[in-house]
């Protein structure tokens, strides 16, 4: 017998479980953010501004390449979500077995590729002069250890295909705490900056990894595993891919938005370049709950929609939005009245947290807009309906984000404030077509029923 459980959203009360299942994951997000904000904390501590600038432009060109693995491994949470929904276990090792084949060769791809192509995109990145060796540096490093970061996010993808939120808050968890020595030993004791927050980041990746795999190893799989599972199984890795791909190209090319806009911003020069990645880096924190809840949704949904039970699935959505909703209005405050103190914990530059905070204001509006978004999202995942999460992600991002930040930055004066109002505008669009959408997706699924009876 396997000493790991899997946990059935399927039957019993919704609410309480799905608050339990929230909340593992939530505070997995915030050691991830907190793993994140780490580097630019140190090394805004103890390196000048172009270091800060760095570390800003260079973490957003991995959170770019780290969103594309991470959402294509969604693919493997809804195909084990609704697998075990249909009560379809024996095929689960199988599951597992297909993605960590194909996605430890994404990360070898990774790593090869970026290392020549890291200055290019320093470059269109508009990479201010002072800081561009710097972040150079910090994405070769990253994306050296580009197999860790693919491992480290399928195994969270896994475990909470199957309703397990511990094990991926105990990977994170790992992660962090070698994470927060290494960036005080590389850049605080040896003084060397971006790079040394690059170095402690990677090695703090591949230590959480392995022991991570000794836990895994521990514990078991509560399905059927054996190393035979690994290979390329045709049909597995397709679905997943299918499913995964329309979300990571969503995503990726709503990242490639933000890039666009931080693009923007660094012809504003280095403060305004800092001050905004200081800001991107509380906005992980100020989205983590309705971030877990879009995840939670996500795995809730894929059992009851492989079980077929739309009921509890759509209730689970009203759940979602109604407890993220009510707690996003104090994130809202918080950050929208409190971002210089906010942004001073990760900068001792007043002139970058009052720039930080200007931008934060646009954040804690669209904080309250996400609540609503991404649960819709993971609905929509959970209901194998990735292809219009893509459609509504591009839509938004680049017929209203993009557009609207190019034309508020050459507004004058300029205002970083009103470049950020780009995003919830954008996310206020989204929300418009989805509740289109579930409409729509709610009279399809009506009229099948009616067929079948």
């Amino acid at each position: 017998m396997s000493k790991a459980k899997e946990v059935n959203f399927t039957e019993g009360k919704i609410a309480l479980p799905l608050i339990k299942f929230v909340f593992p994951i939530m505070f997995a997000m915030l050691i991830q953010s907190l793993y994140g904000a780490v580097d630019l904390l140190i090394v805004g501590q103890f390196s000048d501004p172009a270091n800060v600038s760095a570390v800003s432009t260079g973490a957003q060109i991995m959170h770019s390449i780290t969103v594309v693995i991470s959402e294509l491994a969604i693919g493997t949470t809804i195909t084990l979500g609704q697998m075990i929904g249909q009560g379809r276990r024996d095929a689960c090792g199988k599951v597992v077995g297909a993605t960590i084949f194909t996605f430890s060769i994404m990360g070898i791809v990774v790593a090869v590729l970026m290392q020549p192509l890291a200055a290019p995109v320093a470059s269109l990145l508009n990479a201010p002069a002072e800081a561009f060796a710097q972040t150079v540096s910090y994405v070769r490093i990253c994306c050296g250890g580009a197999v860790f970061i693919v491992a480290y996010n399928i195994l969270g993808s896994i475990f909470r295909g199957i309703g397990d939120a511990k094990m991926p808050l105990i990977t994170v968890l790992i992660a962090a705490i070698f994470n927060i020595f290494g960036d005080l030993f590389f850049v605080g004791y040896m003084g060397i900056g971006a790079a040394g927050a690059a170095i402690a980041t990677v090695m703090a990746q591949a230590l959480s990894v392995i022991l991570s795999f000794v836990i895994i190893r521990r514990r078991g799989m509560p399905f059927p595993f054996r190393l035979s599972d690994i290979g390329f199984h045709k049909e597995i890795i397709g679905r997943v891919l299918v499913l995964g791909i329309p979300i990571a190209l969503q995503d990726f090319l709503v990242s490639i938005s933000f890039l666009i806009i931080m693009a923007i911003v660094n012809n504003l020069g280095v403060i305004a370049s800092a001050g905004v990645g200081v800001a991107e880096r509380l906005c992980g924190f100020i989205m983590l709950l309705p971030s877990a809840f879009s995840q939670a949704t996500s795995s809730f949904v894929a059992q009851n929609y492989g079980a077929r039970k739309m009921d509890r699935a759509g209730k689970a959505l009203r759940y979602a939005i109604g407890i993220s909703f009510c707690c996003s209005v104090v994130i809202f405050y918080l950050a929208f009245f409190h971002g210089v103190a906010l942004s001073h914990i990760f900068s001792k530059d007043m002139e970058v947290c009052v720039a930080s905070a200007e931008y934060l204001k646009a954040y804690a509006i669209d904080c309250m807009l996400t609540s609503f978004l991404f649960c819709f999202i993971g609905y929509f995942n959970g209901c194998s309906r990735t292809t219009f999460v893509m459609i509504q992600g591009i839509v938004g991002a680049f017929c209203v984000r993009v557009p609207l930040s190019f034309l508020f930055s050459h507004i004058q004066p300029v205002s970083i404030f009103r470049i950020g109002l780009a995003t919830p505008s954008s996310t206020f669009v989204q929300i418009i077509l989805c509740f289109t959408y579930l409409w729509i997706l709610r009279r399809q699924m009506q009229k099948k029923e009616n067929a079948e009876a």
